[in-house]
């Protein structure tokens, strides 16, 4: 099927994918002076004297902004803000069905990490939490921490975080798949965009240890001229402590593990060949991965997974994010810790049963309604644990 056209004529149809429902009924004058004036007037005053009543007196507990500037959208790139809106309805959409999250889709017409930030900022009071969407690196990274650093809600960016649990989760079962433990695998990472940066944060949260970033120069070490920015610096510190240098194909020599997060056609039959036996490839280039899975399978590789729904062992997002903001709202989180976004790994990578666990079954599918309350538990118990949660949930 052309997905392309006919998404077209659908979203024609549609005239959005997204709309405001009234949860009360206006059908009488006594309806009419409940909901508006001047029954309000009293749930004001009391929002006033608590702002924490805000959660339980409007829609604020169960309500995400989703924020996009438009310069990193999906595989389109900076298409501007207005372009973004299909992209940021769906995750609206995705949310509500996988989720049961309110989710409200906002476009700001800027690129200046301080307009952005003063914008999200001054509206935040309104929602209970911030999806980040397609905003391009290495902006996106100063974006996320200058508004956890003046925000009371989570503020989270999916196609850093998102991708990164749903990552780890993959590999926590490829590696039982291969025989092989964290503590004794060398990973290579291509790209050292956001995804790659939170991946790596969280593979070493986890427990990894070797690890090595390639970029378009290369591999990443210390003290690397060409190419480098603050955060490429900071992978620099992480990973590659043997300081390798050369490029990927250098690096994927006796690797065990690539992860990529980069671009189209990077990595070669033989290249996947030069790794480790029973190697496990992760080409989540999107929609054309850096190697296709025949061509994976054809270098050696025993576990491979990709960004693509037509092929098993999809790397898809939306196991993770709707069920990360549901367990973050049960429990009024203030923040979306490293330690709820490894719970969120965990609890996917158990919904594979160990009767179930193949080279071709890794991660839960999309529509397995376990998927969602079991990583929302994990987060809600994780944010307890933590000492972020503001209700017992």
């Amino acid at each position: 099927m052309d997905y392309s056209s006919y998404s077209l004529s659908k979203h024609m149809l549609w005239k959005g994918k997204i709309e405001v429902v009234s949860t009360v009924p206006v059908k009488t004058t006594e309806d009419l002076s409940l909901a508006y004036t001047p029954g309000v007037a009293r749930p004001c005053l009391e929002i006033q004297k608590d702002n924490s009543l805000s959660y339980s007196l409007t829609r604020r507990h169960n309500l995400c902004l989703v924020v996009s500037d438009g310069s990193a959208v999906l595989g389109l790139g900076d298409i501007g803000p207005l372009a973004s809106m299909p992209v940021l309805e769906g995750k609206c959409v995705l949310f509500k069905a996988f989720g049961n999250v309110d989710a409200f889709p906002l476009c700001i017409n800027s690129q200046d990490v301080d307009e952005i930030v003063r914008t999200i900022h001054l509206i935040s009071g309104s929602f209970g939490g911030v999806n980040l969407e397609d905003i391009s690196a290495p902006r996106c990274f100063e974006i996320e921490k200058r508004l956890k650093e003046i925000c009371d809600i989570p503020i989270f960016h999916d196609d850093q975080h998102g991708t990164a649990v749903v990552t780890l989760a993959g590999l926590i079962n490829s590696l039982k798949v291969a025989g092989k433990t964290k503590e004794n695998v060398r990973v290579v990472i291509n790209g050292a965009g956001a995804a790659a940066f939170s991946i790596v944060k969280l593979l070493l949260a986890y427990g990894f240890s070797e690890l090595t970033v390639c970029d378009r120069s290369g591999i990443i070490y210390r003290g690397r001229q060409l190419g480098m920015n603050k955060f490429k610096e900071e992978l620099a510190e992480l990973t590659n402590l043997e300081k390798m240098q050369g490029t990927l194909e250098d690096a994927l020599k006796g690797a065990d593990v690539f992860i990529g997060v980069s671009a189209p056609g990077t990595v070669s039959k033989a290249m996947v060949s030069s790794m480790a036996k029973d190697a496990v490839v992760f080409a989540c280039a999107n929609p054309t991965p850096e190697i296709f899975p025949e061509d994976a399978q054809a270098g050696g590789a025993l576990v491979i997974a990709t960004g693509r729904s037509d092929y098993p062992n999809q790397i898809n997002n939306v196991l993770a994010f709707p069920g990360i903001f549901r367990g973050a709202f049960d429990v009024r989180a203030s923040d979306i810790n490293d330690e709820m976004k490894l719970a969120a790994s965990c609890a996917l990578a158990a919904l594979v049963k160990a009767d179930e666990l193949s080279k071709d079954y890794i991660v839960p599918r999309a529509f397995d309604k376990a998927v969602g309350p079991a990583v929302a538990a994990a987060v809600s118990l994780a944010a307890k644990q933590s000492g972020v949660a503001r209700l017992d949930g």
